[in-house]
């Protein structure tokens, strides 16, 4: 069965749809979104980021942001980089180049969108899954890796738009074995890019994350939007025993929180990607505000270079590449989902998981439960 196609925001997109979940997914970088979860409510709700400059007519030059729009698969993860004899864009094809459409197909109380890929850098097949669930506000994702011999940086860009109130997104993640700012440089005033987070400082709680400008000496990196005119990068480690692994973004006076799940074994890295109005140079024009919380396994957003060699991460134990392998395909298990939540709920404390199901509990107690099969981030098989 052939899914619906429509121009979204400027872009050829695939739609799929169930009673509580509707999706819209790039031709061109398999970017998705958007999505609007909780459809069957009288309130739904529709989480992630569609870039600004869309019908705009600008002349980009860097693939990844033709449609840049909520989460996509990147491969490599991270920024332009030249690893041996080959040169990569930023993302990699996964992100930027055109995908194949194989259908659509409703199997019980599953609808799966199927796509694939051929890359050229490095050499293999992708097959994109995108899994919508009967009773579920979520989207199982899986990537299948085929026929590479490689070793790459990966992941998900799951991009979330913010609210223009300062303070109004608020996020929390399973406790972290590590918490680090970008090492390098991620907004460069000579570009006319700025950035306020100090380089390469570790911490403990994202609520004292260490500035570059040290009066005061952190900032709180649970809240957003926060410290408009700036642009930053930082990274957290879950410990490797926490399955699942997850993040999540509660806009309480929306009345959701979004979440992410996924085994850290396989993405052992959440990056975060603050985009406050901190770059001025076309296309963002220094109006650009999103939250990128992305799954990944990769040195920052370095790039496969920086990724592949020894690094702060790596010899700290801690996975920057997935070796691939033409003997057996890799498979790659996400999952993103959206719970209602009182106004009064604030930020996640704790996450617990029982059979087809998650709890999240705030810091003030209330707890909310959303139906998820987070079993399949082991199997990739889908049940209610």
């Amino acid at each position: 069965m052939k899914p619906k196609r429509k121009v979204i925001a400027d872009q050829d997109s695939w739609v799929i749809a169930n009673k509580q979940v509707r999706l819209a997914v790039t031709k061109l970088g398999g970017h998705m979104a958007p999505v609007t979860f909780a459809r069957d409510t009288d309130k739904p709700v529709k989480p992630y980021y569609v870039s600004p400059w869309q019908k705009e007519g600008l002349k980009i030059d860097e693939p990844v942001l033709v449609p840049l729009r909520g989460d996509f698969f990147c491969m490599p993860f991270g920024a332009p980089s030249t690893c041996g004899d080959h040169s990569y864009v930023c993302h990699g094809e996964p992100a930027t180049a055109r995908w194949k459409c194989k259908g659509v197909k409703a199997d019980g109380d599953v609808t799966r969108l199927t796509m694939t890929m051929k890359t050229k850098r490095p050499q293999g097949r992708i097959t994109k899954r995108l899994h919508l669930l009967a009773g579920h506000n979520v989207v199982y994702v899986q990537h299948v890796l085929e026929g590479y011999s490689a070793a790459v940086s990966l992941g998900h860009h799951a991009t979330l738009a913010v609210p223009e109130k300062e303070g109004s997104l608020r996020v929390a993640t399973s406790p972290f074995r590590l918490g680090m700012t970008n090492p390098g440089v991620v907004g460069d005033p000579a570009e006319r890019q700025y950035q306020s987070l100090a380089m390469g400082e570790a911490f403990t709680s994202l609520t004292r994350v260490p500035l570059l400008f040290k009066k005061p000496a952190t900032a709180d990196c649970t809240s957003f939007p926060a410290r408009t005119g700036f642009t930053d990068l930082l990274g957290v480690f879950p410990k490797p025993e926490e399955v699942p692994a997850w993040t999540a973004a509660t806009l309480a006076e929306e009345g959701f929180l979004w979440f992410s799940l996924k085994d850290p074994a396989v993405l052992p890295a959440t990056i975060f990607w603050i985009s406050n109005r901190g770059r001025h140079n076309s296309p963002w024009k220094g109006r650009n505000r999103c939250l990128g919380l992305e799954d990944v396994c990769g040195y920052f957003a370095d790039g496969l270079a920086a990724s592949a060699q020894k690094n702060l991460l790596n010899e700290a134990g801690i996975p920057t590449v997935v070796k691939l392998s033409k003997k057996a395909p890799t498979t790659i298990n996400y999952i993103q989902g959206v719970v209602k939540v009182p106004p009064e709920f604030e930020c996640v404390k704790t996450a617990s998981f029982a059979p087809g199901e998650v709890t999240f509990t705030s810091v003030s107690g209330q707890a909310v439960t959303a139906k998820v099969c987070h079993e399949f981030l082991a199997g990739g098989a889908l049940s209610t």
